[in-house]
C-alpha cells in the first residue's frame, strides 16, 4: 500500500491530468522514470489537426501538490519546491526522454509545473498550471 505521501501527491497528479485533458492536452504517459536522472510526472501533448492529428508541442510536467486554502501565496511556496537541481533534473530526464522515445528533433517540448492545491478533505481548491515554466535548455 503506497505511503499517505505519496496517496496525496497522486491526488494532486490526478487532478493535474483532469485538468490538462480539460484544457485539450492528450495525456502520452505518467510518471516516467530513469533511474540516475528523475522522474516526469506526465508526459503530455498539443495536438494540432483532426483527422492526421500530429503533435504541436509536447509537454513535460511536473506536479506539485499541497494542504492549503488556495492562497497565492500557497500557490508561490509550492512553485518555490522547483528549485535549479530540480529544474536541471527535469530538463535532462526530459532530453533522454526524447531519446528514449525516438521523438523527432524538430518536435517543439517545453517543461510547465501545476500547482494543485488540495483542502483539509482532499477536494482540489486550486490549480494552476505555470506553462513553460522551466527554461533554459
Amino acid at each position: 500500500m503506497p505511503s499517505k505521501k505519496r496517496q496525496f501527491g497522486d491526488k494532486g497528479e490526478e487532478a493535474a491530468v483532469e485538468f490538462l485533458r480539460g484544457k485539450g492536452y492528450k495525456i502520452i504517459e505518467r510518471n516516467y522514470s530513469r533511474p540516475k536522472f528523475g522522474e516526469i510526472d506526465i508526459v503530455a501533448a498539443k495536438m494540432e489537426g483532426l483527422i492526421f492529428a500530429k503533435i504541436a508541442v509536447l509537454v513535460f510536467v511536473e506536479v506539485k501538490t499541497i494542504k492549503g486554502r488556495g492562497s497565492d501565496l500557497t500557490a508561490a511556496l509550492a512553485a518555490q519546491n522547483v528549485h535549479y537541481y530540480k529544474q536541471q533534473r527535469l530538463i535532462r530526464t526530459a532530453k533522454i526522454y526524447l531519446i528514449d522515445k525516438k521523438i523527432p528533433a524538430a518536435t517543439p517540448w517545453r517543461i510547465d509545473v501545476i500547482l494543485v492545491i488540495l483542502g483539509p478533505a482532499g477536494e482540489t481548491v486550486k490549480i494552476e498550471h505555470l506553462a513553460n515554466a522551466v527554461w533554459g535548455r
